[in-house]
């Protein structure tokens, strides 16, 4: 049976952490830059231990005012502190628990600022080696910090299941009426092509070529927790199973 790497955003003050955990193999854990705190890192490092499940990092610019959503005029020093203080609480409240993060992955407009950004991906890259150059790093699909990052640290390129993409690779704006994939089939058609047939369908029918190794579901997404349960349903059909289960 073949074997998928489903990741979903969490500690974010979402009502549905404990319902997602269950049906995901990596976390990205929100670590005080846009959401979350000691105790809601804390709660959520133990739902996925409970649930044999990876723990990721998920920083984002020091901005709980916008959810970590909008770019930031920040200097290197003061960004790459603000990362680097995410990620080792994280790392500390993991440890405490006898586990380790798994990777990282920048969340927000930081994450999206990467994709295009060398100097941010080069922040981001060196940020990590200086605490644990064994992380591996999510990235997005023809991104300029998959780029900055090769050879250096490992990574792990990433998939959307609940987001539609431009001719570019890039994200259709939220602004946008199609930039979000709520109907269960839609996504579950969207994240096996990917993963089975190495290509994205974009609006226009054009294919892009795709070597995304793990997919993200935002818990954020209407249904997001009936969304899974279905994708475990669809996948089993095809005899591919989400690691964890």
């Amino acid at each position: 049976m073949e074997e998928i790497d489903i990741n979903c955003d969490l500690g974010e003050g979402g009502d549905y952490d404990h319902l997602l955990m269950p049906l995901i193999s990596s976390c990205n854990i929100a670590c005080g830059g846009h959401a979350g705190n000691v105790e809601t890192m804390s709660k959520t490092v133990d739902l996925a231990i409970a649930n044999n499940t990876k723990i990721g990092a998920h920083p984002s610019y020091p901005d709980k005012a916008n959810f970590g959503r909008k770019s930031m005029q920040i200097s290197t020093e003061e960004l790459k502190s603000s990362i680097q203080n995410q990620v080792l609480e994280l790392q500390k409240i993991a440890s405490d628990k006898g586990v380790k993060i798994h990777h990282v992955k920048p969340h927000g407009a930081l994450y999206n600022d990467a994709a295009k950004d060398e100097k941010i991906a080069k922040i981001i890259v060196e940020s990590l080696l200086e605490i644990d150059a064994g992380f591996s790093l999510f990235v997005p699909l023809n991104s300029v910090i998959s780029e900055v990052a090769k050879g250096k640290i490992n990574i792990i390129f990433e998939g959307f299941a609940d987001r539609n993409y431009e001719a570019d690779y890039s994200l259709v704006s939220r602004s946008k009426t199609n930039a979000v994939i709520e109907e269960k089939e839609a996504v579950f058609k969207h994240v096996f092509s990917m993963f089975k047939h190495g290509k994205i369908t974009i609006e226009n029918g054009e294919n892009l070529p795709c070597n995304a190794a793990t997919f993200c579901l935002h818990s954020d997404t209407k249904n997001s927790v009936e969304i899974l349960r279905f994708l475990h349903q669809r996948f089993s059909e095809e005899n591919i199973k989400i690691k964890n289960t």
